[in-house]
């Protein structure tokens, strides 16, 4: 699904005019968005995030602006029941972990031959598939359980600022 197909979901029953009002914009703008003739600024996104709290438009708002992180998955193939996402995730993350543990990374990257460099790359994919299943099993559990998918962020966030592992700013 498109940011743009998104925005049309979210808002729903409601006109343009007042899903423009509820984000601070003109109702010609929410039309660009949903039409794709306009992406979506950050700061707007940030709005709509926090409206809505909706974990599927996040992902898709990192991943078609930059191109990176998990997709939501909606393929034919996909089961997203709570109990299937998080069978999912523990496989998933038991292989990046088995992967992680053949990898040795205290050689120089310059140095490393091309078997072990594909083999790096393995480790990498190995990691990704974990990273999107856990990205999935939080989206779903947080919506299924009705807990806020933004505050969880949030307080990971905090929880890291406070450690002195980031500062936000």
């Amino acid at each position: 699904m498109s940011v743009q197909d998104f925005i049309k979901e979210l808002r729903g029953e409601q006109t343009q005019q007042q899903f423009a009002f509820d984000l601070g914009v003109v109702r010609e703008t929410v039309s660009k968005y949903e039409n794709g003739r306009s992406k979506v600024p950050a700061d707007i996104s940030r709005r709509i995030v926090d409206k809505f709290d909706d974990p599927r438009f996040a992902m898709t708002i990192q991943q078609e602006y930059t191109g990176t992180g998990p997709i939501w998955l909606n393929g034919e193939n996909v089961d997203l029941h709570r109990c299937s996402v998080k069978e999912k995730t523990i496989e998933e993350l038991q292989e990046a972990l088995k992967a992680i543990h053949t990898i040795n990374l205290a050689t120089p990257f310059h140095a490393v031959n091309h078997f072990n460099l594909s083999k790096l790359e393995e480790v990498l994919e190995e990691a990704v598939e974990a990273i999107t299943a856990l990205q999935h099993f939080v989206a779903i559990t947080c919506a299924e359980s009705g807990l806020s998918y933004r505050k969880v962020w949030t307080d990971h966030y905090n929880d890291l600022e406070e450690g002195g592992f980031a500062k936000r700013g």
